[in-house]
């Protein structure tokens, strides 16, 4: 049997070296028209940013290695330029000397990956994907090692992690973002902690903002009327699927765009296998076509091309889009669907926030985090989740995707049994306490109103009480609130309007025992979720960043 495999890095050498794995005797013949075969790209940043020192690092094999191990034919700096799928060959072009060759194969997996958007910014400009582009960039730095200034396109991330490692470097940075918010994925709230450690870390961040070109002195012209200056400008506004050889060759491309698979990896043509970010997956929620480019997705899809082709076919796992990027100190996580995803589908749910810490707060060294749930309202199946904040943030999310995964429900978060002693968590880890705050909006124990549902809430006639301290009410609060402390409520009931109330604290969990004490008392009383603090984050944002009720359902309906 005669494998050939289009591209290397994540997807291709995965299922290279898992086929030598299971079969000893197979042909494996991989190109890759780069001169690197196999490199951490997800470390390129962090080499940009001097974090990792030695280049040689980011060079995880060579065609040489990969040989001695594993019986590869690796060639580098081959570009296949077409597919023969009647004749099972492929064309070949020697990138360094021009010459061109036939190959013939049995099976063929396409590993081609995705390429940068073609910017429309009318500049030169600089991705950072491949160790190509780090050698440039490190050669622009090196040119000018003081003083040096850089313009990031796109705020994903790709462009946050450039960002930061490019201030790691003492280079002055400008960050030009298209929409209203910096990394997209995320809910509006709740990248408000993530714009404002970029301005911290003196970060020009231009939201709403377009490059429109160079000016005579090399200053780039901004769709805010300005001007930035930049001895380098970064484009990470993001990649589309290479598709093109698998187009020509007639094979199908997904709904998504992206080359089309089942659930082996193979392709419209039965001899023919794609992996990698160039490939449409499947959504592990409602089993559509998505496209998700993520190193591990690559990885454990090479590998399950590989064992399709070895006669050990082992269907494919949806994708969740679970991931993770850190940022100055800063921990960014999701899993699932984002609020404003399901709005924009129409899709019935409910929300949980939550403001835990990292671990015990009498232990010294306790960090903020704040926490996200998305849940589906007719079965309490977990939709999605998004987390930020310092230490702890990714344990908290695997558990959340490995919940998902296992069909666990919102509720059931409240009896996972989590490692715990002060240093590293809480008697109740913030997963567990996530869990209680959804199972009280399961049982109708509880019922709350979201932070960018309350203007309408209010001017609807409904009053709001906030139970905080005098002291943390008079350090800021929200316009139109009364105040009456959580310890003196039960004897200042009296003083309450006859009307709808919502009440909120700092972070929602006193809000939640004064909703408690009110509802037993007759009122009609909802808390206002994640309380003040995911409010203040909400508030601070274009107003046209504010995600807008489906056109079915509203959120706060649905609790009802």
């Amino acid at each position: 049997m005669k494998t050939l495999i289009v591209g290397g890095v994540a997807g291709g050498m995965s299922a290279a070296t898992r086929l030598r794995r299971l079969d000893e005797t197979a042909e494996i013949v991989v190109f890759e028209r780069g001169q690197y075969v196999s490199f951490a790209n997800c470390g390129l940043p962090y080499y940009v940013g001097g974090l990792i020192e030695d280049r040689a690092q980011l060079l995880l094999q060579t065609p040489e290695s990969l040989t001695a191990r594993f019986r590869l034919d690796v060639r580098i700096n081959h570009e296949v330029t077409g597919i023969d799928p009647v004749a099972k060959t492929v064309a070949v072009r020697d990138t360094l000397t021009g010459e061109t060759s036939t190959e013939t194969y049995d099976r063929l997996i396409l590993a081609a990956g995705a390429a940068a958007h073609e910017g429309a910014h009318n500049v030169a400009t600089s991705t950072l994907r491949t160790v190509d582009d780090v050698d440039y960039i490190e050669s622009v730095l090196a040119a000018k090692p003081e003083g040096a200034s850089a313009v990031v396109i796109g705020g994903g991330f790709i462009g946050l992690e450039a960002v930061e490692n490019l201030v790691h470097r003492g280079v002055h940075v400008t960050l030009v973002q298209r929409g209203l918010q910096v990394f997209t994925p995320l809910d509006p709230e709740m990248a408000a902690p993530v714009l404002a450690t970029l301005r911290e870390h003196g970060v020009d961040v231009r939201l709403d903002t377009t490059v429109l070109g160079a000016s005579v002195d090399g200053a780039l012209e901004l769709s805010d009327g300005t001007t930035v200056p930049a001895d380098l400008v970064i484009d990470a506004s993001g990649v589309r699927p290479a598709t093109e050889l698998a187009t020509r060759a007639g094979l199908r491309v997904g709904a998504s765009g992206g080359v089309w698979v089942d659930d082996t990896q193979r392709t419209s043509d039965p001899f023919i296998y794609a992996v990698g970010d160039g490939v449409e997956k499947t959504d592990a929620l409602t089993g559509e076509p998505l496209l998700v480019t993520m190193a591990g997705l690559a990885n454990r899809h090479g590998r399950a091309a590989a064992d399709s082709i070895a006669g050990e076919p082992e269907p494919s796992s949806p994708a969740l889009g679970t991931s993770i990027l850190g940022l100055f100190g800063l921990t960014i996580a999701l899993t699932g669907w984002s609020e404003k995803r399901l709005v924009a589908a129409g899709r019935a749910h409910r929300i949980a926030h939550t403001h835990p810490s990292s671990h015990a707060g009498y232990y010294p060294g306790a960090q903020g985090m704040s926490m996200k749930l998305l849940i589906d309202p007719a079965t309490d199946a977990i939709l999605g989740a998004q987390i930020v904040g310092g230490d702890g943030v990714d344990k908290r999310i695997d558990v959340i995707a490995t919940a998902m995964v296992g069909g666990l429900t919102a509720s059931a978060l409240t009896r996972l049994e989590l490692a715990y002693a002060p240093q590293y968590s809480s008697a109740k880890d913030p997963v567990n306490q996530l869990g209680y705050v959804a199972d009280n909006l399961r049982a109708g124990t509880s019922r709350n109103v979201q932070w960018h549902e309350l203007a309408a809430a209010l001017a609807a006639g409904e009053v709001l009480v906030d139970v905080r301290n005098p002291g943390e009410f008079s350090d800021g609060s929200i316009p139109g609130a009364i105040n009456v402390p959580l310890d003196q409520l039960r004897d200042r009931l009296a003083e309450l309007p006859d009307a709808a109330l919502i009440v909120h604290c700092q972070v929602g969990q006193r809000g939640h025992t004064a909703a408690r004490i009110l509802t037993q008392h007759g009122f009609d009383v909802r808390n206002l979720d994640g309380g003040y603090r995911t409010w203040l984050a909400g508030d601070s944002l274009p107003t046209r960043s504010i995600p807008r009720e489906s056109a079915t359902e509203a959120p706060e309906r649905i609790l009802a």
